[in-house]
């Protein structure tokens, strides 16, 4: 049985990140990583200027990878339209290069990536592989996002769960201008979409919608979709043929418990509404933090990360719950539309649902 002094399942920004600071430490982590290779996952692609100062610290200017500038918030509900500038230099950024690009950090920070391996389950500190290996760890990062882990399920109770889908679209050179450092956001019942222009030029569709809302199927949801936002439908245009799906998305979950020795990172700590856009922030704050306390801690160095960080967490979350909420009724939405106008409204919310 191989053996390692820190374990990690997950290769995506969370994993990285804790992989990164563990290896600078001489911690000489290593990776599980699904994927053989770069890869699209349901994600918007944004970067806010919290992500943006979390990257920089992890050696990864965005701006190289050419990331797209993002400076103003296109709010869309209905016909109804509401522009603002957001307070922060943000970027749009696939994943496939995002997650590449921080992996290569790690690696060359001396870390070792299993590429195309996946664990299969947990017991304990030992992770059994696909072909039956097993690897035993003194540490373990949970950094599966939101796909679950056999032995490490989240404990999600009643907890309302959402549906992700993702999609790229070829930019017509009207959809190019309209999004031009904008991320745009359409509202509608018990879900919100997001549109922007990603580093190679396409635009990154992402949207989220309550699972039971997703009963019919993914077509019919669509369909109903459509005719419901009519800006959005002008957007997209001919339906694409390939998405990206997944499922049980439980918005709001916080972890505030672990075992010894455990460290949830990522969506696997916290689950902040995708329609804030501090998911890939919270993912690398999350890792960074977890690796330090990993470092540093004494045998609590789990629990006592995994309780601050709920803590840290609970404000962002919150406030982006509630602005979720608002968003996906119809009354709420027109309340929210009418705000936006104010000025400052937009970046006050946006500043109290960043991680920091």
């Amino acid at each position: 049985m191989r053996r390692a002094a820190a374990l990690i399942v997950g290769g995506g920004p969370a994993g990285s990140a804790a992989a990164i600071g563990l290896a600078r430490a001489g911690a000489m982590p290593v990776i599980i990583e699904r994927a053989p290779g770069p890869r699209d996952v349901v994600c918007g692609g944004f970067l806010g200027w919290d992500a943006l100062a979390h990257l920089r610290r992890l050696g990864l200017d965005p701006a190289r990878l050419g990331a797209r500038p993002i400076r103003r918030l296109r709010l869309v509900a209905g016909t109804r339209v509401v522009e603002a500038d957001l307070p922060g230099a943000a970027a749009g950024l696939s994943r496939r290069a995002l997650d590449a690009a921080l992996l290569q950090i790690a690696e060359a920070e001396g870390a070792t990536v299993l590429r195309g391996r996946a664990a299969r389950a947990v017991e304990g500190h030992r992770v059994r592989l696909d072909d039956g290996h097993e690897i035993e760890a003194d540490s373990l990062f949970v950094a599966t996002g939101k796909h679950e882990l056999r032995g490490t399920v989240r404990d999600l109770g009643a907890h309302g769960v959402s549906v992700g889908l993702r999609a790229t679209l070829v930019p017509t050179p009207k959809l190019e201008h309209a999004l031009a450092a904008t991320i745009e956001l359409h509202l509608y019942d018990r879900g919100y979409a997001g549109l922007l222009v990603q580093e190679d030029g396409a635009v990154n569709l992402c949207l989220t919608v309550a699972q039971d809302r997703m009963a019919g199927g993914r077509a019919a949801f669509l369909a109903a979709l459509m005719s419901e936002a009519p800006l959005l439908a002008e957007r997209i245009g001919a339906l694409p043929k390939g998405w990206e799906a997944i499922a049980g998305v439980p918005y709001g979950w916080r972890a505030r418990t672990t075992k010894p020795g455990i460290y949830r990172v990522g969506d696997q700590v916290a689950v902040i509404a995708s329609f804030a856009g501090d998911g890939i922030a919270v993912a690398l704050a999350s890792g960074a933090a977890a690796a330090q306390a990993c470092l540093h801690g004494d045998g609590r160095g789990a629990r006592a990360y995994q309780a601050g960080f709920a803590r840290r967490a609970a404000r962002p979350v919150k406030v982006a719950e509630a602005l979720r909420h608002m968003a996906e009724h119809r009354a709420g939405r027109t309340a929210m539309m009418q705000l936006a106008k104010i000025g400052g409204l937009v970046g006050l919310a946006a500043r109290l649902s960043r991680i920091g």
